[in-house]
Parts: structure tokens; sequence; C-alpha cells
């Protein structure tokens, strides 16, 4: 199921990123000396980090850019929770292990389901390297902002709602860190993949769907993700280490999936 909070397609904003051969060539060579230094063993993905490599949090005023959450006493508060309730109600086991399956993943290989199985860590290491690094844009740009808003998590303001993911006693629920995530590995896989855009984003939308399916967000923080998201991206893509990084990571993906150069 897509996230219905999220708004038009992430697609629009886009364009595809092209490479000549030489430049190819040289961030492959580049950034797997990189990776041989950063990837942990066979068949392991490389620890989870929580620096920015990518962007300068102080250039992104993201205060600013998203609306403060709404107030537990406001309608929007109290529509948002009686949704929760009926995902709560009407929520399959099928849907509950997709969720929780979800709630554990926190890198770009969870879009395997667009690729296939072939998109893995261990065979891709190149990805492996950048997927961590992006993902660690997360919690620098999140942390504050869930700090500065201290918005309960729903089922600490309504005990009838029984979360099926990891839970947490701090008030730290807008932003919603996994969604933030997973638009920018999202957005990050699209340029490797532009032909599987509109799948990649549709997963995307189900990704940040299913922490309402977990019952530890409601649709303001995932809108509110999916916002700083873009600004985020945007930033990404004038990084000079970002952009070879993406060439070495696109032609190595490309390459394992058989896709055209």
């Amino acid at each position: 199921m897509a996230c219905s909070s999220c708004g038009p397609s992430l697609q629009s904003t886009m364009k595809s990123f092209s490479v000549t051969a030489g430049a190819v060539a040289l961030a492959l060579a580049s950034v797997w000396l990189h990776a041989q230094g950063s990837k942990p063993g066979s068949g392991a993905k490389p620890p989870k980090t929580r620096t920015a490599s990518f962007i300068q949090i102080d250039r992104l005023p993201l205060a600013t850019m998203i609306p403060p959450p709404p107030s537990s006493d406001s309608e929007t508060a109290k529509s948002e929770l009686a949704a929760l309730h009926r995902i709560q109600d009407g929520r399959t086991a099928e849907q509950v292990t997709a969720a929780q399956t979800d709630d554990a993943e926190e890198d770009i290989f969870l879009y395997r389901t667009v690729l296939g199985e072939g998109f893995r860590a261990d065979l891709l290491p190149l990805t492996a390297v950048l997927s961590s690094q992006v993902h660690g844009e997360e919690p620098v740009a999140s942390d504050g902002l869930k700090t500065l808003y201290q918005r309960p998590r729903p089922y600490q303001v309504d005990p009838t709602l029984h979360p099926v993911c990891k839970v947490t006693t701090k008030h730290n629920s807008y932003p919603s860190g996994h969604t933030l995530s997973g638009y920018l590995l999202a957005l990050t896989l699209v340029q490797m993949v532009p032909e599987k855009s509109a799948a990649i984003l549709a997963r995307a939308d189900d990704y940040a769907h299913n922490r309402l399916v977990c019952g530890v967000h409601t649709s303001s923080d995932l809108e509110a993700s999916r916002r700083i998201a873009y600004a985020i991206f945007g930033e990404m893509l004038q990084n000079p280490q970002f952009q070879q990084e993406l060439v070495a990571a696109r032609a190595e993906t490309r390459q394992a999936l058989h896709l055209n150069p």
C-alpha cells in the first residue's frame, strides 16, 4: 500500500545522471579503493554511520522547511490517531511481517523488491558503501529536529494503540528517521537505475507507509521526512564526492543487473 500522505511523485523533480566512460573508470578506481578500506568482510554490509558525508547541515535550515507537528489536541492529530486505529484494526499478518522487515532494514538493498535478489550488498561493495554514507545523512538531519519538537510517539499518546515494531521511551516521533532514510536512498537509486524510477519511488512510499502499519509514526511525521529528503538530496547532488561515488555505484549496479551502461 502506498503512503497516502507522501504527496506528488518525487520522480518529477529528478533528472537522469549521465556520465562519460572516462568518468566511470576514474570513479570506479577511486571508490573501489575506499570500499576496500570500509567493508568489514565478505558478505557483510558496511557498518551504519551517524555522520554526514555529503551535506553541511548548517547550510540547511531544515526547521524552516517543515511546519511544527500538529498539537496533540488538534483535529489533525486526532484524525491521525483515528487513521492509525483503522490501520491497526485491519492489518494482516502479512502486512505486519512486511512492516517488521522494513523496520529492521535501513539501507539501499531494501529496494531488491524492485531490482531483484541480485541486488545484494555482498555483490555490490561500492553500492553498499554509498548506501551506508547516504543513510548516515539521516540522523544528522533528523536528530536536531526530533530534539526540537520532542513529539510523543502515537502509542505514547494513545495506549490503545499497539505497535508491532521496535518502540522507544523517547519523544522523538517528528520527523520519521526511517522515512527520511528511505526516500534519500530511493532518490539515490533513481539516479542509478532511472528506468525503474516509478517502481523505486512507489517502494519508498510503501516503506514510509509501513511506519504507520508498525504503529510508531503518524502521517505528518512521514510528510515532514519526505520534504526534508527533497532538500537534503538537492544538497547532496552538488557534492563532488557524492557525484563520484554515485558514478561508481551506478556502473557497478548496472553491470551486476545486466542493464545497459
